[in-house]
Order: C-alpha cells, then structure tokens, then sequence
C-alpha cells in the first residue's frame, strides 16, 4: 500500500523591514541627487507602499518639507483620512522633534528607522511617540549613515 506524504511549501515573505527600507534608501538618494539632505520615506499598509518621499526643504523653502511629513500628508490623503493606524513609516534617519510630534498625531502603528541622530533625533530630546506606536530603529542602519556621511563629505569639499 502506497503511503500518502503531504508536503508544504511555505514561502518566506519577502516583505521584511529590510525591503522597505530598501524603498526608502531609494528615496534618499533621489535627495541626494538633489542636493537634498538625503533622507527617504515610505509608508506601507499591508504590504503595499502608498507613499514614498524624501526631503524637499530645498527644493520647496520650507523647513518642514520634511521626508516624514511628507510621507504623512501622503498616506494620508491615499487613505482618505488623517489617522495612520495599521500603517508603518520606514524612515532612513531617525525622525526629528517636529516629525516626531506629527507621527504622534497621526497614530501610526509603526515606525521603522535606519540611522540614529544623536543630534536632532526625537529620543535625545525627550519627544514622545504614540504610546500605541511600535519603534524598530537599525534597521539597514550602517547604510542609511553612510549615505548621509557621504552627503556631507561631499558639501564640505
């Protein structure tokens, strides 16, 4: 008699943190290309990304041309709301006060960050997150500071 085996394939789900802030990286270095600051942003909701920006401050004049803010008047306005729940941002630089006070309102589910900014970060300066929000940071970290060293070398030059 002939013995009946099942076998599962289970695919590993390619969409990590690491693949978003692939995206993301994609993104600064579109700044950096600019002259921008390079740092980039998606937003993604199940899997899909429904926004993707990088910094604008000089493009635009304004000091909150932000990528974050930017992400978040985005995603916001593709989801046809202001409130980010089951959302996550994934951010090449740890976001700065202001960004961190918009993420805060917007209630985001998630934020994923690369590089920390021990200067301007949201965490040395004590500016709370979302009690609800869940804070990933180093994700592609060696990456994400590269690009912005490399940034800055080059303006020094």
């Amino acid at each position: 008699m002939y013995e009946l085996k099942l076998y599962f394939c289970f695919m590993e789900n390619p969409f990590t943190d690491e693949y978003f802030m692939k995206k993301a990286l994609q993104e600064a270095e579109l700044a950096f290309e600019k002259g921008e600051i390079p740092v980039g942003a998606v937003i993604v909701i199940d899997n899909k990304i429904i926004a993707r920006t990088h910094n604008l401050t000089e493009m635009l004049n304004d000091v909150t041309a932000h990528a974050e803010m930017q992400a978040i008047t985005s995603a916001a306005n593709f989801i046809g709301g202001k409130y980010l729940k089951g959302c996550t941002l994934y951010v090449t630089l740890e976001p700065c006060q202001m960004c961190a006070g918009a993420l805060y309102w917007s209630q985001i589910s998630k934020i994923v960050f690369g590089a920390s900014d021990d200067q301007r970060g949201y965490q040395n300066l004590g500016t709370t997150i979302h009690p609800k929000t869940q804070v990933i940071q180093g994700v592609l970290a060696k990456e994400c500071s590269d690009l912005m060293l490399r940034f800055f070398a080059a303006k020094r030059k």
